[in-house]
């Protein structure tokens, strides 16, 4: 396999979707107190779903793509070093197998799965997949973001008084809070769902205008970035420096288009 050359993209979308079927929906509502566990603290949870669900998924990938490896989120939380292979030359897997696991662990079905397919430092293409209503968003470097037969589309550019969106304040740090919290009313509507995943959907949908991270590890970014990438958009650290999944810390804005970016920009960080 070259540099270049990408795997079945709807191969990849089926394994995520049996995935999706076998491990996690049977447990959806059905976990016991035993089956969730914390991490690093009472807002960040694992799963048995997660972890059965990275477990099945990381082979069947790296089974695609000779000499692949994979980073899962719950294989880091493990294993820090597992994080490096995102420098490497060699093709990467990077799993969410959960996306929202506070919120699957509490009955609410805004969750999704990540999958980004990473070369060289350079996300080639990403999938974002529903299990509650079976839809997949898929796209790779220069081939459009698609739900389905379904081009998708970033929202067309408008005032910042006119925009919706994701700005939330954790990890941001005391002042940056301050500010943003300041300054937030600037915008018509802020709407946080505990999951990028389906943040990056309703950019994805034409429905949000933009989203603010302040934590940017690769499993929450690199497949929602490039699709958004390809459905039109555009977006980078608010340093002005561009977004890549070796990229691990700093604050990432995303926005419709270059000019309505630098404007929020200014209007939450000037």
């Amino acid at each position: 396999m070259t540099r270049t050359t990408l795997p079945d993209l709807d191969r990849v979308s089926a394994l995520i979707r049996e995935v999706a079927e076998s491990e996690i929906l049977p447990r959806f509502r059905q976990l016991s107190a035993e089956d969730i566990r914390q991490k690093t603290g009472p807002t960040d949870l694992v799963t048995v779903a997660d972890e059965a669900a990275e477990r099945v998924l990381s082979p069947r990938l790296r089974d695609l793509v000779p000499g692949s490896t994979v980073i899962g989120e719950e294989a880091v939380a493990a294993d820090p070093t597992v994080l490096k292979r995102v420098f490497g030359e060699e093709p990467v897997w990077i799993i969410d197998p959960i996306d929202g696991t506070i919120n699957f662990a509490g009955g609410n079905p805004t969750f999704a799965v990540m999958v980004a397919y990473v070369r060289g430092g350079e996300t080639l293409a990403g999938w974002i997949h529903d299990p509650c209503t079976g839809r997949t968003a898929v796209g790779a470097k220069g081939q459009g973001a698609w739900l389905g037969s379904r081009r998708l589309r970033v929202a067309a550019p408008v005032p910042v008084a006119d925009m919706v969106g994701a700005l939330s304040v954790r990890y941001a740090g005391e002042a940056t809070t301050a500010r943003l919290n300041a300054r937030k009313p600037a915008v018509k509507e802020v709407v946080c769902l505990a999951c990028a995943a389906h943040e990056y959907l309703r950019l994805l949908d034409g429905v949000a205008h933009f989203s603010v991270y302040h934590k940017l590890m690769p499993w929450d970014h690199a497949a929602g970035m490039l699709l958004h990438a390809e459905a039109g958009g555009y977006a980078a650290l608010v340093d002005g420096r561009p977004y890549a999944p070796t990229v691990l810390e700093g604050s990432v804005m995303i926005a419709p288009d270059r000019d309505s970016w630098t404007t929020l920009r200014d209007t939450l960080y000037g």
